[in-house]
This record gives C-alpha cells, structure tokens and sequence, in this order.
C-alpha cells in the first residue's frame, strides 16, 4: 500500500473536475443512485445556504482526491447530514475518521447539535467505522420497488380522482405543479410533514432550487386542490443510474397530504397519479423510501403491489460544542 501522507483540507473552486471524478467512482464501485454529472455537481455545489469551501471537505494525495465529505446544514431541526466515501484504496488509513471529525468541527461552528448519516444496513463496513467513531443507529427506513409496466391498479389515463369533502363525493382532478406556485409547494409540504423525523422546514428560495433542478421539473409534481387550496402532492423524479438519470427508473420522491384533509383517500389517488405520471415517461421499475415507523404509508404502499427491497440505517452522533476555557 502506497503510505505517502494524505491531506485534509476544505474544497476549493479548481478542485472540481478532481470531485465529479470521484464522485463518479464512487457510484460506479459502490452504487448508490447519486448522480454525478457536472452539470449536476455545479448545480448541488451552487444550492441555497451551502458554501463548499466552508462545507465540503477532501482527502488528497499526490493531487489527486481519494475521499471526500459533504456537510449539508438543516439548522431548523438544529443537525447536519453527512456524506462521506473514501476510495477502497485508502481505507484502513483512517481517512474516513479525519474527514468526519472536519465535518463535526464544521456541525459544531453551525450551531448544530446532532449529526446523522444514512448508510445501506447491508454496509457493515461503513457501520461499524460509524460506530467505532460514537455514531448510533437511531432510524430505519425501507427501500421499496414496484414494476409499473402493466401493474399500476385503479387509474385510468385522464380519470378525475373521486375525493370525499363533508360526506359528499367531490370530483377533484390532479394536475401539475405551475412555475410561479412554489411558495403554494413550500406551505404545502411544510404542513404535510410538521414534526416527521429528519423533516427540515423548506424555504422558498430551497423549494424553488430544488424544483427547477437538472433532474426535476415542476412537471413532475402532481397537486390536487380543494377550493383553491393545494391539499395534497405526489412529486416524482427519474432515479439515476450509472451516475445519470435513468430512462427506466423513477421514484415518488415525497407524497404529502394537508394535515386536515387526511382520510379521504387523497395519499392513494396521488400514489396512483404519480405512477401513472412516471409510465407516462417510460418507466418500467418505481422507488419510494418510507420511514419504517410510518405504517400508514408503508401500508399503503404494499397495497399499491410495492415489495421491501432493502432498507437503511440512519445513524446519529451529538456534537460537542467548545465551550471555552474555563
């Protein structure tokens, strides 16, 4: 093994080209649907209330990058979430530790009082590295798989979704997110997912980031409105594979209902509609991650044919504030 010294150290503006690289070889030795495309590296690199300089952090020898970690802020719920790889390589270096211990240096100077990662639960590597370094599993989420081709129940191209409103059968039909709504979006999803474990608040400037990203369009958001009011949505992306969207895979990404409008069967329609949405655009196989303490939606999604695929562990460490000599 080549032990010549490895550095940590803040990203900078020409480390660029060296971290999709990476990027890149980490999805393809270790698949984890990120994509890694430039244009949508620059595009997370320029995302609202991240600085990469102050942010991400490298590992680097010989001027090449080996290992990286992401520190993404989400102050409202007072934690960071963190990314970290190291090339296989470089491993049993403690590259990984030095680059987490940089990011809960960084948690801490943001004010944060917890740190999570999510890791594959079949990772027993990256588990125990975790748990050596005083991370703890604290949550389980399921990755669950549906084939849509042909298997999507219940929905009719251009059927008006059957709602009920005060005991009466209210004809509601779903349409798409418009440019201009993402304030309507941001109050919705808010609402929809007030007090949910790991749920950060979203601002404007986020949500409309977010919608109008490289791999996402307001297209593929589906409201349902009652009165003028946005009740519900089913947002849904194309998966990446292979570092790039996909033309087969999709995902429903989130699925929300207004809090007092829950109960009449809106959380289905939009399930169904959001399927519908993604064999509109050639998928064959859809995604959708649920919090496994969530068994009304893990319920529904077993009805709609969905199958557990694997899950993940989401592990959580607190941070320690430097308080100052005494």
């Amino acid at each position: 093994m080549n032990h010549e010294s490895i550095a940590i150290r803040n990203y900078k503006h020409e480390d660029f080209d060296e971290y999709v690289l990476i990027r890149a070889e980490a999805e393809s030795l270790e698949p984890a649907g990120r994509c890694v495309s430039p244009l949508y590296t620059s595009r997370q690199l320029a995302r609202p209330n991240y600085s990469p300089a102050q942010d991400l952090f490298v590992a680097e020898m010989g001027g090449d990058i080996v290992g990286y970690t992401d520190v993404e802020a989400e102050l409202s719920i007072e934690r960071v979430v963190l990314e970290c790889w190291v090339h296989p390589r470089y491993r049993g270096r403690k590259v990984a530790t030095r680059l987490l211990s940089c990011a809960m240096e960084r948690a801490g100077a943001l004010g944060a009082k917890v740190c999570h990662v999510n890791v594959v639960e079949e990772n027993a590597v990256a588990c125990r590295v975790l748990e050596r370094l005083g991370f703890r599993p604290v949550r389980r989420f399921l990755e669950l798989r549906l084939d849509i081709a042909g298997n999507v129940q219940d929905i009719g191209r251009g059927a008006r979704l059957a709602i009920e409103y005060d005991g009466e059968q209210v004809s509601s039909p779903w349409r798409h997110l418009q440019h201009g709504e993402e304030d309507r979006l941001t109050r919705l999803q808010n609402r929809a997912f007030a007090g949910t474990w790991g749920y950060n608040p979203n601002t404007v400037e986020e949500m409309t980031f977010r919608i109008n990203s490289c791999i996402c369009s307001p297209d593929d958001i589906l409201l349902i409105c009652n009165g003028g009011k946005a009740v519900g949505y089913c947002w849904t992306m194309m998966n990446c594979e292979g570092g790039v969207p996909s033309a087969t895979k999709g995902r429903i990404l989130m699925l929300g209902v207004d809090p007092d409008h829950r109960g009449r069967g809106i959380a289905r329609e939009l399930a169904l509609a959001g399927l519908e949405h993604l064999r509109d655009k050639g998928v064959g196989i859809a995604q959708v991650t649920v919090d496994s303490e969530n068994r009304a939606a893990y319920a529904l999604y077993l009805s709609l044919g969905f199958e557990l695929q694997t899950g993940t562990l989401w592990y959580e460490r607190a941070v320690v504030h430097d308080t100052g000599a005494a």
